[in-house]
């Protein structure tokens, strides 16, 4: 004799095979021509480069010497920790494509060096400022006269100092930087 169950017997599906995609984001701090209103910020806005959100306005928490330099008029900021302002700038956050451009426009590690630092986050309604660690390029191979330029805490190209970002058409524009960088860059 055969038992039968009174109850329907059900199949149990497979679970189905779904991956998920997760992209990893950085966290960039840009403060020269990548801000908003600025000459390459349609970089970061240009979805064809990966992707580019803005998070907060901010500024290192280590001062800095912020210049501008070449004949293109290029900012920098030349690692001389404890030297110079608090530099003002935005952070983004990216995805691996786009920070493979910003390498690629800032000529990293050829020409500026991309390092983690400590950015605060510009809110008024906070008490206690909160830090993001975040991606910099910094201008670490330059000559030391370099610092005797005027040092600035806010870029922007249309600023009081009369010297607007031009683009350098890859022409090398470092000469008057360090005699040994021969790459070219456009921060």
């Amino acid at each position: 004799m055969h038992k039968f169950s009174a109850f329907p017997v059900h199949k149990i599906p497979k679970p189905i095979d779904v991956h998920t995609i997760r992209t990893i984001m950085h966290k960039v701090f840009v403060y020269g021509t990548l801000k908003r209103n600025e000459p390459n910020h349609c970089l970061l806005q240009d979805s064809n480069n990966g992707i580019g959100c803005f998070v907060a306005e901010g500024y290192t928490k280590t001062k800095y010497p912020l210049i501008i330099a070449t004949k293109y008029n290029i900012p920098f900021i030349l690692h001389c920790p404890g030297k110079g302002h608090f530099v003002q700038g935005e952070i983004y956050d990216v995805d691996d494509k786009m920070l493979s451009k910003l390498d690629i426009l800032e000529d990293h590690p050829n020409y500026y060096i991309r390092e983690i630092d400590d950015i605060v986050i510009k809110d008024t309604l906070s008490q206690c400022p909160q830090e993001e660690k975040c991606w910099v390029y910094f201008l670490k191979n330059f000559k030391p006269e370099l610092l005797k330029r005027p040092y600035m805490d806010n870029y922007s190209s249309n600023g009081s100092h009369g010297l607007q970002y031009m683009e350098s058409n890859n022409e090398s524009v470092i000469e008057d930087l360090d005699d040994d960088v021969t790459a070219s860059n456009t921060n």
